[in-house]
């Protein structure tokens, strides 16, 4: 378990530092923005609130992007969201297709390795890299609040890389089980399922007849105009989310188990 474990690891830490320093990279430049911008950003601001739908949308109407939260939340927080969604999307979907579709399963299961372990071992792996690049992300965003020397509320700001973590997890369980029932790689699937749920959690937030169902979505718990301004997140919508990564990987775990792998 612990072989597959450090090969996952040794075979994505360069796919783990590109997404990382691309996403947190742009964040960090964004963030160190704001202080030139912070100006223009106060007479624009009223403007961005008054946009209809598309405030609604991306939490206009809910912080000012004339402060550092709202523009965090509004543009930082739109760049992470998406790009660490993906990431996951990335990391999970191809993670068991990869051995049919490379014809390396046959020499893995030769080894004394049980599917349950190497389902468990790549799982942690996963893990390991959603944590890692948000950590990452997380220490180039205080460097930038430190450099620009403004107030950020810090106990909202954890929070929303919190349930950042969350809500990668939980889509990373959805493209696995998806990785568990295709012989080859589908990763245009996992990435077409995150745009999907994004879409989705756009629409909801402007559609009144979708509110009650927002929660389907896993962005929904996971905003940063939302936490940030309320200090809270949704947890119904946590909670489900929570469920739906224990259902993808129990779904993982009993289709990969029962399956016929092509050597």
């Amino acid at each position: 378990m612990g072989t597959v474990y450090k090969h996952e690891m040794k075979q994505g830490w360069k796919n783990l530092i590109i997404w990382g320093i691309c996403v947190g990279g742009m964040g960090f430049a964004c963030i160190l923005l704001f202080s030139s911008m912070e100006e223009s950003m106060k007479d624009m601001a009223e403007s961005f609130a008054s946009m209809g739908a598309f405030s609604e949308a991306f939490g206009m109407t809910e912080l000012s992007i004339a402060t550092l939260a709202g523009f965090f939340a509004t543009e930082v927080g739109t760049i992470h969201t998406l790009g660490g969604a993906m990431f996951a999307a990335v990391i999970s979907t191809v993670m068991l297709s990869k051995e049919e579709d490379g014809h390396t399963s046959e020499f893995l299961y030769t080894l004394p390795v049980t599917r349950r372990k190497a389902l468990t071992a790549k799982w942690a792996a996963i893990g390991t890299e959603v944590l890692a690049f948000n950590l990452g992300c997380t220490c180039l965003y205080l460097i930038g609040f430190a450099i620009l020397g403004e107030e950020m509320p810090m106990r909202e700001f954890l929070l929303y890389m919190l349930m950042q973590v969350l809500m990668q997890l939980e889509l990373a369980a959805v493209c696995y089980a998806l990785s568990a029932v295709f012989k080859k790689n589908k990763l245009g699937v996992g990435l077409g399922i995150v745009l999907l749920f994004y879409a989705y959690d756009l629409i909801a937030r402007v559609v009144p007849d979708l509110e009650k169902y927002k929660p389907v979505s896993p962005f929904a718990y996971a905003n940063a105009a939302d936490i940030l301004s309320t200090g809270e997140t949704q947890t119904g919508a946590a909670v489900f989310g929570a469920v739906v990564l224990v259902l993808g990987l129990g779904v993982a775990g009993f289709v990969y188990s029962r399956r016929d792998l092509a050597a």
